[in-house]
């Protein structure tokens, strides 16, 4: 587990923070990596402007692939370069990848333990008026499943970017889901990232119990700072933990935070079941049974509206995340 609290943004509360889409890291950590290893490689899917996969085309168009409409095409042919020495990055929207080319993600690249680094853009439902058909909810649990998997939901653009420039470094595949919609960049530069690595963001003294851990992954995890701030002035002790790693599971963090803790509460964008409520859920029950409350949408699809709308509607804003968190802690 690292610890953030003196390396996140002075201006973590502020009316002006800084708002960047995740999608943005990709773009600036993919160029970083290309520039530091020639093996590296990117294929996209007729999205290059959308997925930022633009910025790499126009630094390296040598090692750049432009596949077209062709998801279940662009995962074989990366298998295929991954076999002969190359670092392939494959980018497009996550509706359609890992959303139609899954099967031959399983086969060509997770089969194999090719070291394909899968880029799922526009994952939850903040992509917004794109609706149901584009806002993936089920990326996170479709990709944990997989062996050898690494599966990473990065907490706003700077540490995707980071993101972005270890996966590069890491043998095997790895799967890491992005957003359209601007979120805040809670984090700077100098904030700790490491794959498999949580990052404690709020703690209360050593020596004291916290009423409840908030536990996050992805942009969400700055809704979970808001709402522990709000608690804090409700008299209730908070954790933070954000967990950019959903596999593998930072289980020392997890099982810690739990331990500090009287309630466990799980936070993402993402379908409740399948996703990382799920895996913090299988951990507790294994090995720290308790008060466990998972928020996530609710075994149903997405729909249209503006992104701050729907995390609102779905119960995944700051404000719903206090008020889950004060019910849980009423039983």
């Amino acid at each position: 587990m690292l610890n953030a609290h003196a390396k996140l943004s002075a201006k973590v509360f502020a009316d002006d923070i800084e708002r960047k889409p995740t999608r943005d890291g990709f773009g600036a950590g993919v160029v970083e990596a290309g520039r530091a290893d020639a093996r590296v490689v990117v294929l996209c899917a007729d999205l290059a402007e959308s997925t930022r996969a633009e910025q790499f085309e126009k630094e390296f168009p040598e090692r750049f692939i432009e596949m077209g409409v062709a998801e279940q095409n662009m995962a074989t042919a990366a298998s295929g370069l991954a076999a002969a020495g190359k670092i392939p990055f494959i980018a497009s929207y996550a509706c359609f990848s890992p959303g139609r080319n899954y099967e031959q993600i399983r086969t060509t690249i997770a089969l194999n333990r090719m070291p394909v680094k899968i880029m799922g853009m526009h994952a939850g439902v903040s992509v917004g008026p794109d609706g149901a058909t584009h806002q993936m909810l089920e990326d996170l649990g479709m990709m944990r499943m997989l062996p050898g998997m690494t599966v990473i939901a990065p907490g706003d653009a700077e540490e995707a970017r980071k993101a972005v420039v270890a996966a590069a470094k890491t043998d095997g595949p790895v799967y890491i889901r992005f957003g359209r919609a601007p979120t805040s960049v809670f984090t700077t530069s100098e904030t700790p990232f490491s794959i498999g690595d949580a990052l404690l963001l709020r703690s209360p003294p050593a020596a004291e119990k916290a009423d409840v851990a908030l536990l996050s992954t992805g942009a969400l995890s700055y809704e979970a700072l808001c709402a522990a701030r709000a608690l804090g002035r409700d008299g209730v002790s908070v954790i933070v933990l954000h967990v950019p790693t959903v596999k593998p599971l930072d289980e020392d963090a997890v099982l810690a935070a739990a331990a500090r803790a009287r309630r466990v509460v799980t936070v993402e964008e993402h379908q409740a079941a399948g996703g990382f409520g799920s895996a913090v859920a299988e951990l507790l029950a294994a090995r720290r049974p308790m008060p466990l409350l998972r928020l996530g949408v609710a075994d149903q699809f997405g729909q249209s509206g503006e992104p701050q709308e729907l995390l609102a509607h779905y119960g995944l804003d700051a404000p719903h995340i206090r008020a889950a968190a004060l019910a849980l802690i009423s039983l």
